[in-house]
C-alpha cells in the first residue's frame, strides 16, 4: 500500500459505458498534465447492467487507447478515494461538459477530500465539439439503429455494432 500520493498521476473515473470521444478527449488532453493515468472503471453492483460489462468496457478503452504512452486501465468497487489511496494517486480526474456537470462533481470533490485531504480533484472542459457527447445519446442512438461514428471512436462503434447483430 503506497504511503504517499503522487501528484503526476491521476485517476480518471466514471462508468465508461460506452467510451465516447469526449472520455477520449479528456484523456488526450490530461497526459499533457500527468505522467500516468489509469482510467478507472467504476463497478456499481447496485445498479442494473449496462450495455458492456466492466471487463468490456476496460478492454475496448484499452484497444482505443493502445497508442497512449501512461496509459492504463483497470476496474474498481467500493469508495473511490480507498482505490486512490491504494494506487497512490495523488489526482482524481473529472471532465466537465456543462454547469449541471459542474454542481454534481464540485459536491463530489469535496467529499472526496473530507475522505482523503491529499486527493486532489482536477476538473478539465471538454472541446467544443463533444461538449453535447454522452454516454446516454450514445446508448440512445444505438438503440435507435443511428450512425455512431460521431459519437465514439471505432473499437467501441464496432463493439456496438456485434451487440445489436446479437440481439
Amino acid at each position: 500500500m503506497p504511503e504517499s500520493v503522487d501528484t503526476r498521476f491521476a485517476l480518471y473515473p466514471g462508468s465508461f459505458d460506452p467510451f465516447t470521444y469526449g472520455h477520449l478527449d479528456i484523456l488526450e488532453r490530461a497526459l499533457r498534465l500527468f505522467e500516468r493515468i489509469e482510467v478507472t472503471v467504476a463497478v456499481n453492483t447496485g445498479k442494473e447492467a449496462g450495455l458492456f460489462a466492466p471487463e468490456e468496457r476496460c478492454e475496448l478503452i484499452r484497444r482505443c487507447t493502445h497508442h497512449m504512452d501512461g496509459v492504463s486501465t483497470t476496474t474498481f468497487e467500493g469508495l473511490l478515494v480507498d482505490h486512490a489511496r491504494d494506487q497512490g494517486a495523488g489526482v482524481l480526474l473529472r471532465g466537465l461538459r456543462q454547469v449541471k456537470d459542474f454542481d454534481y462533481e464540485f459536491r463530489m470533490a469535496f467529499a472526496n477530500r473530507k475522505l482523503h485531504p491529499d486527493l486532489e480533484t482536477v476538473f478539465l472542459m471538454t472541446s467544443e465539439q463533444n461538449a453535447f457527447v454522452s454516454s446516454t445519446i450514445v446508448r440512445d442512438v444505438h438503440r435507435w439503429g443511428g450512425d455512431l461514428s460521431k459519437f465514439v471512436p471505432t473499437p467501441v462503434a464496432e463493439a456496438l455494432e456485434a451487440k445489436r447483430e446479437q440481439s
